[in-house]
């Protein structure tokens, strides 16, 4: 009786561990999937200065621009005031 019992409690504790074992065993060495992963090559002078000549002409273009100004300016008091009436009053509406 006593044997019957332990190979019972024994069952559970043997299919976990071998269903962890499974899980375990199933994973690629090292943690990485080999097949995603592409050689790395180094970047060539030329494209890098290539690169570097876009950013900085992109950031001067950017900057000549006056026609869009950086922020937005700040509203009135009277501006906000009557932007909240009129969300208010949007908001009655729709509830109706």
């Amino acid at each position: 009786m006593k044997t019957k019992a332990l190979a019972v409690l024994s069952l559970p504790v043997a299919l976990a561990v071998a269903l962890a074992a499974g899980s375990a065993l199933g994973q690629n060495k090292g943690g990485r999937d080999e097949r995603k992963q592409q050689p790395q090559r180094q970047m060539k002078q030329e494209d890098r200065q290539r690169i570097r000549e876009d950013v900085r002409d992109a950031y001067r273009d950017r900057q000549a621009r006056p026609d869009r100004p950086d922020r937005p300016r700040q509203m009135s008091p009277e501006e906000r005031e009557k932007l909240r009436r009129d969300i208010d009053d949007a908001n009655r509406q729709l509830r109706k």
